[in-house]
């Protein structure tokens, strides 16, 4: 089967989305940027294929007569989450082999600390806290590995750690060293082997092991994983296009991009706010998801995602840890930089005053919509629907303050948030991807 392609080579997260040839979502895939953009691109393009097989396999089970559709569907959720933990154990093992490696230059800073023993045990803790994680019905506490390891790792860290036996710095170095590193490694879990395991094991969660039917569904799905799929056309965009493997003709603008997206998750989408790892946007598209105006922030990272991702490691926090803390704050500071630079010496200035990291929080919080506000009146106002995408869309605290700003500015208006919305620039060059795939169909039938 034919697919299309759209990549967003952000500064802080890749994504890829695959459309088939009616433009409909096959799958999705999201990696952290990392420093090595190559590595990036291919891990969230691989992770979007891999989602296209759990598509394929979903289309493929109608077929299987005897199931009714909760029970299909109960089987494909199961199937991916089985998948999703065979690939979380295995970027674990890649975290171990790294640690293996990086640990002697760590224990030299602290001759007589127990590092290593200790390190194993918090690393045998997270290996038995993998399976809770993609238990069913509960919900991704994120989409990257380095956000869930870290959460655990310094919680598992902090249990162990001793002043004058065991410093915490001693325990955290060995883990900033050596995460960076097995990040970059593509994964090492073959696909077939993964799938396979998470077959057997979806089928024994659904009693099906040992029922009639149950080669009948190995039969159905191992086709779906095995179907031969063709990219007709790719197209790229974000921070990091010029590192993407594809001619001139195949790159578009984050601008453009995020309009088309924007617009094909909301028709009625006029107005479009995106605050992405390094810069925001403002834009505003007309009833074909073309742009007609937009104001960028792209001086710097203040106020974006790479900001907030800042200040999560020096509160050693995970990303996704930001926006609930916030919504704890009591007495919300006032902050009046949002400077990345500077941004580590206020937060630990105001803590040595005493202020309370969630009111720290929702301070910056707020910073950050500000100056987002301000381009969005800049490029012309916010219409009645109004769609936020990218990253921060996800952050519950910045959602809330983002409306409450458009209220008290604008009055009542439609804010739409996709469950996807860090998607939208991927999802945008996918249908210009697509655009150009009929365009040559068609030039193709007029030769003819």
């Amino acid at each position: 089967m034919k697919c299309f392609v759209g990549i967003d080579l952000g500064s802080t997260t890749t994504k890829a989305v695959v459309l088939d040839e009616d433009g409909a979502v096959l799958g999705r895939g999201i990696t952290n940027s990392r420093s090595n953009y190559d590595v990036a691109c291919a891990v969230a393009k691989g992770e979007a294929f891999t989602n296209v097989r759990f598509s394929l396999c979903s289309r493929a089970l109608p077929a299987t007569t005897s199931l009714d559709s909760r029970k299909r569907a109960d089987l494909i959720v199961d199937l991916e989450r089985h998948f999703r933990l065979a690939q979380h154990r295995a970027q674990l093992q890649a975290l171990r082999e790294t640690v293996e490696e990086e640990i002697a230059s760590i224990e030299k800073f602290y001759p007589h600390a127990p590092v290593k023993a200790n390190v194993a045990q918090i690393l045998d803790a997270m290996e038995a806290a993998a399976e809770p994680l993609f238990a069913r019905g509960t919900a991704r506490r994120s989409d990257f590995f380095r956000d869930i390891a870290a959460s655990q790792y310094h919680r598992e860290a902090t249990k162990r750690a001793c002043p004058e036996k065991l410093p915490f710095e001693a325990l955290m170095a060995v883990f900033d060293k050596s995460i960076l590193r097995s990040e970059n490694r593509e994964l090492a879990l073959p696909f077939e082997r993964g799938a396979g395991w998470a077959i057997e094991k979806s089928l024994e969660a659904a009693g099906l092991a040992g029922a009639p039917e149950a080669d009948g569904l190995r039969e159905v799905l191992r086709k779906a994983f095995a179907v031969e799929i063709e990219i007709a056309e790719s197209v790229g965009t974000g921070y990091g296009r010029a590192r993407l493997p594809f001619e001139k003709r195949q790159i578009r603008s984050e601008i453009l991009c995020h309009g088309l997206g924007a617009h094909r998750m909301f028709a009625g989408t006029r107005t479009v706010l995106d605050i992405g790892g390094q810069d925001t946007k403002a834009i505003q598209v007309d009833e074909n998801g073309i742009v007609t105006s937009f104001q960028m922030n792209d001086r710097c990272a203040a106020g974006c995602g790479r900001y907030l991702g800042y200040i999560a490691d020096e509160m050693n926090l995970g990303l996704h840890e930001l926006g609930p803390l916030a919504q704890q704050a009591s007495r919300p500071v006032r902050i009046t930089s949002t400077c990345t630079v500077f941004a580590g010496a206020e937060i630990r200035d105001r803590l040595t005053l005493g202020q309370k990291r969630e009111d720290i929080l929702a301070g910056l919080h707020r910073a950050v919509i500000l100056r987002a506000m301000s381009l969005l009146a800049r490029s012309g106002g916010i219409s009645e629907e109004f769609t936020f995408t990218g990253g921060v869309a996800k952050n519950v605290t910045a959602v809330a303050v983002l409306r409450d700003l458009v209220q008290r500015n604008y009055g009542k208006r439609t804010l739409n948030i996709s469950p996807d919305s860090i998607y939208t620039g991927a999802l945008g060059a996918a249908l210009f991807a697509l655009r150009a795939g009929v365009k040559a169909r068609e030039e193709e039938g007029a030769a003819a």
